[in-house]
């Protein structure tokens, strides 16, 4: 590998500390120095590169947000309609316009519920018993 010198001045004390590191058995002051330069300048890289994908790391933690929170209102939104059609909802029969009628108002209901729920931030599931967070 060809080398190239370079003449650089150093403060006294960091002068002194890298003559005491230069007389251990196997080192060098050009090795020492190649291994902080080399060392300083991969810091410096990976600073680089942080910088450049830190704004899109941002907005792909917060697309990853708004994934979650939709993911919850579809999950509150199955869990009460599970719970409604199971606990409520009767069966109709084909010409039965009352009951469409009611089935009309209890869907609006639903969904002002889900709209209520996802609001508090309260789980239905987290609610019924046996379930935990």
């Amino acid at each position: 590998m060809e080398k190239v010198r370079h003449q650089l001045f150093l403060p006294k004390p960091l002068s002194d500390r890298l003559e005491t590191l230069a007389a251990r058995p196997g080192a060098s002051k050009s090795a020492i120095l190649v291994d902080a330069v080399t060392a300083w300048l991969n810091r410096r890289g990976a600073s680089e590169l942080e910088d450049r994908f830190a704004i899109r790391l941002d907005r792909l933690t917060q697309a990853i947000g708004r994934v979650d929170r939709d993911a919850y209102v579809i999950l509150e939104t199955l869990a009460l309609f599970i719970r409604f059609e199971l606990a409520i909802q009767t069966p109709l029969a084909e010409n039965d316009q009352a009951g469409r009628a009611l089935g009309a108002k209890r869907f609006e209901a639903f969904v002002t519920q889900v709209g209520r729920q996802v609001s508090t931030g309260r789980r239905t599931l987290a609610a019924m018993p046996g379930e935990s967070e």
